[in-house]
């Protein structure tokens, strides 16, 4: 549905009311006259002298509308564990999308903050089917300890973490994913007392956020890499008020707005009359929440760790663990998982190209078994493709490739797969390089699928091995696509791009073929999985296809092929994440070598 009208959400008591005022101000000044606007004040009492005065800014393009949310909060109280939480008016934002529930959209502003831009361009940017839209918190990025507990307690990068006080609320998707329903459920389990409702918030909200142009969230901490003037809305976070000290950063902003209102007198005052006393107490605020901060992030029963103890399954708990280790130490190239163990692939074993008639049989009904295998995990929400995109690239190849993807799951190889049949391309088939012991002691279904879904096996023996790379070439010049990891390892749900191995890349340039760089990006869904984590939504990113620089010798074409691959796969990762690509060895660096193009 789609309003008459800009809706426009304040939540304030009857002391911060006055602070609303100068906001409001400064957004009916720099708003377009091409819109009508409805300001919404969520509040639980507010005196009619404050209201007269807040209605005074009202003029031909906004209504301004008081909303007591008192009745609201008795209808849910039963549901809610911590009662005095309720009284704290940034809570309010919570309950915007039920309480008006004929509203697709809204925009929700802090009131220590002073619009600068048109509020109608950031109403009106599209967002998809994110929950919400929203700018980074930079009090989470800038600060170690800060970062440290969004990630150790809530389990948000601290690089997607936002900040609560500018959002752009999708409302439909809040009340289609019952946003309201899991703060509530979080309540009961949890009492996060750092960023308290911005901790929940995140928390549900995790991979499911629009990032807006922080422009519109410039908020008065750390480094700004932008001129103010080039700020949208400035965000006076923490203690640092204008209203409170003379020297606040962009504090000539607030105050040039503050002088056009009936409360600049009243505001001049409460500078004046800030003490000395006061000013100690933010101080020692300060120093409490980073005290605060970090006391969590060491609790043996902080959020996340009992969520992993009580919740998860504690294998995949010790998967991620050791993942984290092996980042450490930079063995990147090792799986992280126990797989059987292997025998070695003797040359007599395999024929990876002229295939038997029994064994092209056998092919056809592991291909029909599989898809079947991957219909049901897909119809029952365990393995769940969001989006493809670059299709065109597997459509424009007019030759043989080799496809390069990110491995984190055993069943990624038929993401890729799905792909290639989104290409439509029926007179090429599509193999994968699979490693020796999947193939040869693998057991039951899965061995089956191992031996026989147009598998590549690696061996052990160097016999072996030089048919393994004759069927390479032979299927490359047939013009078929044969999918690699050339990462060398599977580390579950494991998002970053892991450093690249040559192999791909030198068979690549021996038969004179593209490689084709995939990269599958993944996002928590809604779905609980029998593991106790969220089933991940994948989007899959098939990038422009890398070809062999003529001329060369072919060391040198795989060297340039895997770094221009890793530069393509990092460009996707930071973009898709909103993530500098940065990995817990790089200050030793020597670990990298070998692995990482250019270290």
């Amino acid at each position: 549905m789609k309003e008459q009208f800009i809706p426009i959400f304040y939540a304030c008591d009857d002391a911060f009311v006055k602070f609303t005022i100068v906001s409001i101000h400064s957004l009916i000044r720099n708003a377009s006259k091409e819109h009508k606007y409805k300001i919404h004040i969520l509040h639980s009492g507010i005196s009619d002298e404050m209201k007269n005065m807040v209605n005074r800014l009202e003029n031909d393009n906004f209504t301004i509308l008081f909303i007591d949310v008192t009745d609201y909060l008795k209808s849910i109280s039963e549901k809610l564990p911590l009662r005095d939480y309720y009284s704290k008016t940034t809570y309010y934002r919570l309950f915007i999308a039920e309480m008006f529930p004929n509203y697709s959209k809204a925009l929700y502003l802090d009131s220590d903050t002073v619009i600068c831009g048109d509020i109608s361009e950031l109403y009106l940017t599209e967002i998809g089917d994110a929950y919400l839209g929203a700018c980074h918190e930079q009090v989470m990025v800038q600060t170690r300890e800060f970062g440290a507990y969004v990630e150790k307690v809530v389990g948000v990068s601290r690089y997607n973490f936002f900040n609560a006080g500018m959002m752009l609320i999708n409302c439909e998707q809040f009340r289609l994913h019952f946003v309201l329903d899991k703060f509530i459920d979080y309540l009961h389990y949890y009492n996060f007392v750092v960023t308290q409702d911005e901790d929940y918030l995140n928390l549900i909200c995790k991979d499911h956020v629009y990032w807006l142009d922080q422009r519109w969230n410039t908020e008065t901490f750390g480094h700004i890499p932008y001129p103010v003037e080039q700020a949208q809305m400035i965000h006076y976070i923490m203690t640092n008020k204008p209203w409170h000290y003379e020297d606040c950063l962009f504090g000539d902003i607030f105050w040039k707005y503050a002088k056009e209102t009936e409360v600049y007198q009243e505001l001049l005052s409460i500078r004046q009359s800030y003490s000395d006393e006061e000013k100690a107490n933010d101080a020692a605020s300060s120093v409490r929440l980073t005290e605060t901060a970090i006391k969590e992030t060491n609790r043996d029963d902080n959020f996340l760790n009992r969520i992993n103890r009580d919740k998860r399954d504690k294998d995949r708990v010790e998967i991620l663990r050791k993942i984290d280790q092996y980042e450490l130490e930079g063995r990147f190239d090792e799986d992280v998982e126990n797989d059987p163990p292997g025998r070695m692939l003797m040359p007599d074993e395999i024929e990876y190209v002229r295939k038997t008639r029994a064994e092209k049989l056998k092919t056809r009904v592991a291909f029909k078994m599989a898809h079947k295998f991957i219909d049901e995990l897909i119809e029952d929400k365990k393995f769940i493709i969001k989006d493809i995109k670059g299709v065109e690239h597997f459509k424009n190849l007019d030759c043989g490739a080799i496809i390069t993807c990110n491995h984190f799951n055993a069943f990624d190889s038929f993401a890729i797969q799905l792909a290639y049949e989104a290409a439509d391309q029926p007179n090429r088939n599509f193999w994968r390089v699979i490693r020796e012991g999947n193939y040869t002691s693998f057991p039951g279904f899965y061995g089956f699928l191992m031996r026989h879904c147009n598998t590549l096996p690696l061996s052990s023996n160097a016999v072996t091995m030089k048919k393994f790379l004759r069927g390479i070439d032979e299927l490359l010049t047939n013009g078929d696509y044969i999918l690699f990891y050339p990462e060398q390892s599977m580390w579950w749900n494991y998002r970053k791009p892991k450093p690249l191995k040559r192999g791909a890349f030198q068979c690549a340039a021996r038969s004179n073929a593209p490689v084709l760089p995939c990269f599958i990006t993944m996002k928590d869904s809604d779905v609980m999985g029998e593991d106790g984590f969220f089933v991940q939504e994948y989007t899959i990113h098939v990038s422009a296809p890398i070809y062999p620089e003529p001329g060369l010798p072919h060391r040198i074409q795989a060297e340039q092929m895997m770094y221009k691959n890793y530069e393509q796969w990092k460009e996707i990762y930071e973009k898709e994440y909103h993530i500098p690509l940065s990995y817990t060895t790089t200050g030793n660096t020597s670990q990298l070598k070998g692995f990482v193009p250019g270290i």
